[in-house]
């Protein structure tokens, strides 16, 4: 096996066996993939073994078009979401998908989950967006295949940026995130996570509870993310 598989899984491995960690798994639910530019393929955990058996040669090698390239395991079922992403995405550099209980809460609510308080902007500027359930007609079709596209077209109605907001729900499933890296698209799960149930306990306290003024906003997303940042070192 090339040194090149060999580091793309060891990357993939320690991204999934961080899923489990940070909780955001329960049994095999869940997966993240992590991409190869250069070489054009990803490496994405097999479906359903459970975390404590997973070793990174397990890490399953595909191409962009979702066939396999090298592992003796089958994919995730989710592979050819993760597949979609990295071609129509071509500058994000991991993807990951959990079934982490408030964020598939607010999907199985589908609703946006709103912009409450800082620690939402200080990731993002925008609602985390959930799109709705797609049709019948999908569903009987490439399911996994046409999520990519569910995620695409939620973007483009919503007229957000992927490189700005790491994060969707997907309605009646749960959330897909990504980033530069495997490791940021995990970071962004448990952010997502986290804001979510931030957000359902902040309904429960206050059901009218007002969305953060923009000036708030602005002010501690550009801190950590604009040209004259100044959060961390």
């Amino acid at each position: 096996m090339s040194s090149k598989y060999k580091e793309l899984q060891r990357e993939c491995y320690e991204a999934n066996m961080q899923l489990e960690e940070l909780k955001l798994v329960v049994y095999t639910f869940g997966n993240v993939s992590a991409v190869d530019r250069a070489e054009g393929i990803f490496a994405i955990k097999p479906s359903g073994v459970p975390y404590k058996d997973l070793k990174p040669e397990d890490m399953v090698i595909m191409d962009y078009d979702a066939n396999v390239i090298e592992g003796k395991l089958r994919p995730s079922s989710d592979t050819k979401t993760h597949a979609y992403l990295y071609k129509h995405w071509e500058d994000i550099g991991g993807v990951a998908h959990t079934h982490a209980m408030y964020s598939v809460a607010w999907a199985q609510a589908q609703l946006d989950i709103p912009i409450f308080g800082t620690t939402h902007a200080d990731h993002l500027t925008s609602d985390i967006p959930c799109a709705q359930p797609m049709s019948d007609e999908l569903i009987q079709g490439n399911y996994e295949f046409n999520t990519g596209i569910q995620i695409l077209d939620c973007f483009k109605e919503k007229k957000l940026s992927h490189l700005e907001t790491e994060m969707i729900l997907i309605g009646n499933h749960g959330p897909f995130t990504w980033g530069k890296n495997a490791d940021k698209a995990v970071y962004n799960s448990k952010v997502l996570e986290t804001v979510a149930e931030m957000a359902y306990l902040t309904r429960q306290i206050n059901p009218l509870a007002p969305r953060l003024k923009d000036s708030l906003i602005k002010k501690h997303y550009e801190r950590k993310h604009g040209k004259d940042a100044y959060y961390g070192q």
